[in-house]
């Protein structure tokens, strides 16, 4: 500690943009002045990229603090939190970074604001190495609003690889505290549907041959469930740049929510990319947990400021997650226990438990 500052080692365990992500979020919310060195180490290209940039910033603009060692390339900063306002905010990656990870780390901080916020968020909407827009709006959204907030999602424009160009407008008014989540019936599978997207210079056969290569493949494992993924190309002037991909959702009967997604690119066959979507559904249905990996992660920041004890039934703990809990705990007074069940020992099945540090909202 220097002073009071709270030190973080961005290069241990996943070594990537999380890291950043949960302790600027957290140092915000608790008012903790935070430094992290070695940003990004266990990365190819170490230090800040322009989307690691834009939350940082973002999130310093949300509480009036100050933010040094801020530029691409940088391998540590210092952070220093003010009080979270409400408000419109706007953040720009100015690439195809990931507008859901922007998302991920302001949305903790304005839940707990003195106002309603609107966050503007640019770049990627369907980027590799983070949850895809439709994923954010289809399953992320209905789960984490278990936690007794809500907010409303608008894509204004699709942006993909390599320029981004898309924007998301995401609207949210504050809480005073957030409820724990008892997420561990899984339930039957109920329903599977999805939606298999072209936009730009692509032609509509193409998302036709994702969707139709998803249901064969899936339907080789579930035989007697409709299968309902919609083929579509994005109108023009809501969409920028050239992209494809798919998502599909398994709903259940207790209400749960898991995915399996996948992005075209250049040289990939249509048919692979919706053969991929389909295996990872399939997988994360097999382990017979109430949320996927892509979740699972996600929901630990909400888990650790809520106020009591929450509990989620998950498949193999996912390193993000792992990553995640050990920042929370540093940070928060939250206490985590993840346990393997051991009913059917065929199944790789996990109950995540996390007593939350019961966060209280001081403005409201």
């Amino acid at each position: 500690m220097d002073g009071d500052r709270v030190e973080i080692d961005g290069g241990i365990m996943e070594g990537g943009g999380q890291i950043l992500r949960v302790s600027t979020a957290l140092s915000c919310l608790l008012g903790l002045p935070l430094r992290v060195r070695r940003i990004r180490a266990g990365r190819s290209q170490p230090g800040l990229r322009p989307q690691h940039l834009s939350g940082l910033e973002i999130i310093r603009d949300l509480c009036e603090g100050k933010l040094e060692g801020g530029e691409i390339g940088s391998t540590e900063i210092t952070f220093t939190p003010g009080k979270i306002k409400g408000g419109t905010h706007i953040a720009d990656t100015k690439t195809a970074g990931s507008v859901c990870l922007l998302m991920q780390v302001a949305m903790p901080c304005v839940l707990f604001a003195a106002s309603p916020s609107e966050l503007r968020l640019k770049g990627g909407t369907n980027a590799e190495m983070a949850p895809q827009i439709d994923y954010t709006v289809m399953v992320f959204k209905p789960i984490v609003e278990k936690f007794n907030f809500t907010f409303n999602c608008d894509i204004k424009k699709r942006g993909y690889y390599p320029q981004g160009g898309g924007e998301v407008v995401v609207q949210m008014s504050p809480v005073k505290e957030l409820s724990p989540i008892n997420l561990t019936e899984r339930g039957a599978v109920t329903k599977i549907y999805g939606r298999a997207f072209v936009a730009g210079a692509l032609p509509i056969k193409l998302a036709k041959d994702m969707a139709a290569a998803a249901v064969r493949c899936i339907r080789k494992e579930i035989r007697d469930l409709y299968i309902n993924i919609q083929p579509v190309r994005e109108p023009d002037d809501q969409a920028f740049g050239t992209g494809s991909g798919i998502i599909i959702v398994a709903e259940t009967s207790t209400g749960c929510l898991l995915a399996g997604s996948s992005l075209g690119k250049r040289g990939k066959n249509a048919d692979k990319v919706g053969i991929e979507a389909a295996e990872i559904l399939l997988r994360n249905l097999k382990h017979g947990g109430t949320v996927d990996d892509s979740l699972q992660d996600q929901l630990i920041i909400f888990m650790a400021l809520a106020k009591g004890l929450s509990r989620v039934k998950s498949g193999p703990i996912t390193l993000h997650t792992q990553t995640a809990i050990h920042f929370a705990e540093q940070l928060t007074k939250a206490k985590f226990t993840v346990t393997k069940l051991e009913e059917g020992t065929s199944k790789d099945t996990y109950i995540i438990e996390c007593q939350g540090m019961g966060m209280i909202n001081p403005n409201l």
